[in-house]
């Protein structure tokens, strides 16, 4: 505890750092603000009452979760960086199948801002859309209309302060990442994140009446956090050799250095995909009230809490892992790679063979990575069984507790990284913090 106190306060003897740190938090400050700030022409009263009644485990409660409630308060923010999101994805798999984008990918720095660049027009466009539907959905409740303006100069009205508000928060992060500590995006969807997480505590406490219980459910969530952080921190290192001169077996000078490879290579986003998935049919069936087979299918999506949805909700997080694994990570492109500078692993000749080890090697830790996601992501559902509430059980596993443990992972990584640099104590005493990236 002595050393995470000095550290903390040698964070403030570092000028360059204590700026960047205050410069997050108020830009982080900014994004929070506009959560409160309701969009033109909405009833506030009407709209509170429209949520009571509303689905909390449905798609647009999932999307609430990241952005901190502005989704059902309509705020200024109610897309967050979402869209943004949605944008990268798309152009990450779309890297995966055209040539065209693979080819910018290699380009290094002049490729990536290009890439950039158009992941900024994919989210204006898919900005657009969206709030088409949001502006459309405030006006067509399903306990009546929140709106009190003229229908037509409300949706253009919406469609133009929500795509602002989208470019503005999406400006937000890059600011935070260029001048501020930690990457932008990831630190606005922990900040939403983190906002509910003192309502549900309370709400829990209030209902638990042991205070012992509560307790007790307060080191199992930390418990649960810590082998989050150790999984997450976990991987395989595969030892490269860079030599100068190869004779025979005997390797002549060079060096020895390490190819790491994750044990969770996917990080969150298999838990977002599955997710996401299993939300929309729920959702869907939502329009047809009157059908109860269709009512029967979408109780079935909508109980986090039964075994049924448990188990189908791991089995899609295990093949998304596997799925965006491959996506990520490029056995091949990274054996070209260490040829082309003259490395090799011991043992394995290069090109082919090295490819098939490294793809060998990655399918055997990805199997405990996606267990241990699947297992992550069905948390919630045991503890709602024991008695824990929804809101406060959602930071048991799923997408909450891995983004809020990955992002704070990252930042911390970047302010070890300060400190060490000028030559004061880390948080930790042996090893480095080791970021996702």
């Amino acid at each position: 505890m002595a050393s995470v106190s000095e550290s903390l306060r040698n964070i403030w003897k570092i000028d360059e750092l204590r700026k960047r740190i205050t410069y997050t938090f108020l830009l982080l400050i900014v994004y929070r603000i506009g959560a409160f700030v309701t969009l033109p022409g909405v009833d506030a009263s009407r709209l509170a009452s429209i949520n009571a009644t509303r689905n909390p485990n449905d798609i647009f409660g999932f999307i609430d979760m990241f952005v901190g409630g502005a989704f059902s308060a309509a705020g200024i923010f109610a897309l967050g960086i979402m869209p943004y999101i949605t944008s990268s994805i798309i152009f990450q798999l779309m890297g995966a199948v055209l040539p065209s984008i693979q080819k910018m990918q290699r380009e290094g720095e002049e490729g990536r801002r290009k890439i950039t660049q158009w992941t900024r027009y994919g989210t204006i466009v898919i900005t657009l859309i969206q709030a088409v539907g949001f502006a459309i959905n405030l006006m067509h409740g399903q306990t009546g209309p929140a709106v009190i303006i003229p229908r037509a100069f409300f949706i253009v009205s919406t469609v133009i302060v929500l795509t602002a508000g989208t470019i503005f928060v999406m400006w937000l992060g890059e600011r935070i990442t260029e001048n501020g500590i930690g990457n932008g995006i990831s630190l606005i969807i922990m900040i939403g994140i983190i906002a509910r997480f003192p309502s549900a505590l309370l709400a829990e406490y209030q209902l638990k009446s042991n205070l012992f219980i509560f307790l007790l459910e307060i080191g199992f969530f930390a418990l649960i956090t810590a082998g989050v952080v150790l999984v997450t921190q976990g991987m395989r290192r595969i030892p490269v050799q860079y030599a100068k001169k190869v004779v025979g077996r005997k390797v002549y000078g060079g060096s020895t250095q390490y190819l790491p490879l994750r044990v969770n290579a996917a990080g969150v986003m298999p838990i977002i995909f599955a997710q996401s998935i299993m939300f929309v049919p729920a959702t869907i069936v939502s329009l047809f009230p009157n059908n109860q087979w269709l009512y029967n299918v979408g109780r079935f999506f909508s109980d986090i809490a039964s075994f049924g949805h448990a188990a189908l909700f791991f089995v899609v997080c295990v093949f998304f892992t596997y799925f965006y694994t491959a996506i990520a990570v490029n056995p091949k492109e990274m054996a070209d790679t260490m040829k082309r500078q003259g490395g090799f692993i011991p043992g394995i000749r290069p090109g082919k063979q090295t490819s098939e080890f490294i793809d060998n090697i990655l399918t055997r830790i990805t199997l405990p990575g996606a267990i241990f996601l699947g297992l992550v992501a069905i948390l919630p559902a045991f503890a709602i069984r024991a008695g824990i509430s929804t809101g406060f059980a959602l930071f048991f596993g799923g997408t909450s507790l891995l983004i809020l443990v990955g992002v704070a992972l990252d930042t911390l990584q970047q302010i070890e990284s300060h400190l060490l640099m000028r030559h004061y104590d880390g948080f930790m005493k042996s090893g480095r913090v080791r970021g996702r990236r």
